[in-house]
C-alpha cells in the first residue's frame, strides 16, 4: 500500500514540476506594459488644465 501511495505522489509531483512556454521573450512582457502606462499617462496629460478653458 505505501509503495503504491508513493508512486502515485511522486507521479504528481512529476506532473505539477513541468512548466509551460511563455509566447514571448519577458523582456516584451515589460516593454507592452511601460507602452500601456505611457500611453495613458499621456492621455492623462492631455485633460490637465482643460477646466481652465470654460
Amino acid at each position: 500500500m505505501n509503495a503504491s501511495l508513493l508512486t502515485t505522489v511522486a507521479e504528481g509531483a512529476e506532473k505539477a514540476a513541468h512548466h509551460t512556454e511563455l509566447p514571448m521573450d519577458p523582456i516584451f512582457f515589460g516593454l507592452i506594459t511601460l507602452a500601456i502606462f505611457l500611453s495613458m499617462a499621456a492621455v492623462s496629460r492631455s485633460w490637465k488644465g482643460i477646466s481652465n478653458r470654460h
